[in-house]
C-alpha cells in the first residue's frame, strides 16, 4: 500500500506531537492540580497520554485531512514545495502575532487587574509550544473546520457562499478554541473549575482570552485553507514561542 505526500507529511507531525506529549508528562506539571491529587508515576502518565494522543489526536486528524481535500483547501504537503509559504512567512506571521501580543496584554492586566496572563516555564513552553502548535490546529483547524465546513457545504450551502461558509465556522472554532483555555486558566488562577466561578471572572479576562486566542485562530484558519495545516501550526508555534519563551520569563 503506497501512502502519499499528505499522509507521510501528516504522520511525521502526528510523531513530534506524541513525543511532545510524552515529555511534557515527564517534566515538572506547572498547571496546580486539586488538594489531595495523587498522579501515577511519571512513565505510566506518559505512556497514557501518548497512547491518546496517537490514537484519538490520529484518528480525527486523518478525517481532517481526508475532508479537507474534499473541501478544496491546500494540500497539507504539496508536490512542489514552497519554502516561502510553508515555513519563512509562517515564521514571520507567527512572530508577529506573538509580538502583538504582549501590549496586548498589558493593556489587559490594567483593566483587569490580575497581572500577566500564565506562561509555562522553561523548558515546558518549548514542549508546550510544539504540542499547541501541532495539536491545537490539528483538533480546532484541520478537523473542526474541515468537518463542519464539508457538513454544511453538504447539507446546506451546496457549493454556494463557500467564503461565507468558511468564515462563519472558522469564528465558530475559534471561540470554542478561545473558550477551551479557560479551565486551565481558572486552575492557575486558583479558583475552581465551576461555571460560577467563569462567570465570576472580569469580563475584560474574558475579552482578553477570547480576542488574543480567537485572532490567533481566524489567521491559522485562513492558512489552513491557503497554504494547508503545515503552515497554520508554523503560525502557532512561532506565536507560542515568542508569547511563551521568549516573552514569558519577563512577563511577571
Amino acid at each position: 500500500m503506497t501512502i502519499d505526500r499528505d499522509t507521510r507529511a501528516f504522520l511525521l507531525l502526528l510523531g513530534i506531537f506524541v513525543a511532545a506529549t510524552m515529555l511534557s508528562s515527564i517534566l515538572p506539571q506547572w498547571v496546580p492540580l486539586p488538594p489531595g491529587t495523587v498522579l501515577p508515576s511519571k512513565t505510566y502518565m506518559a505512556l497514557v497520554n501518548g497512547g491518546f494522543a496517537l490514537g484519538a489526536y490520529g484518528v480525527l486528524g486523518l478525517i481532517g485531512l481526508g475532508l479537507a481535500r474534499r473541501n478544496g483547501f491546500a494540500p497539507l504537503w504539496p508536490a512542489t514545495i514552497d519554502r516561502q509559504r510553508l515555513f519563512v512567512q509562517p515564521m514571520i506571521i507567527g512572530a508577529v502575532i506573538g509580538l502583538v501580543f504582549i501590549p496586548a496584554d498589558l493593556l489587559f492586566q490594567r483593566l483587569h487587574g490580575l497581572g500577566a496572563l500564565p506562561h509555562p516555564p522553561f523548558p515546558q513552553s518549548i514542549i508546550a509550544s510544539i504540542a499547541a502548535g501541532i495539536g491545537e490546529e490539528l483538533m480546532f483547524r484541520l478537523f473542526f473546520i474541515s468537518l463542519w465546513f464539508w457538513v454544511l457545504d453538504r447539507l446546506i450551502f451546496r457549493g454556494r457562499a463557500r467564503g461565507l461558509l468558511f468564515w462563519s465556522v472558522a469564528f465558530t472554532a475559534a471561540l470554542v478554541f478561545a473558550l477551551g483555555h479557560l479551565p486551565a486558566l481558572m486552575s492557575l488562577l486558583g479558583r475552581e473549575i465551576t461555571t460560577e466561578a467563569m462567570a465570576a471572572l472580569p469580563p475584560t479576562l474574558l475579552v482578553e482570552v477570547v480576542l488574543l486566542n480567537g485572532a490567533l485562530s481566524l489567521v491559522t484558519a485562513k492558512a489552513l485553507r491557503d497554504h494547508g495545516f503545515v503552515a497554520a501550526a508554523g503560525i502557532h508555534f512561532w506565536a507560542d514561542i515568542v508569547w511563551h519563551v521568549v516573552w514569558g520569563p519577563f512577563s511577571g
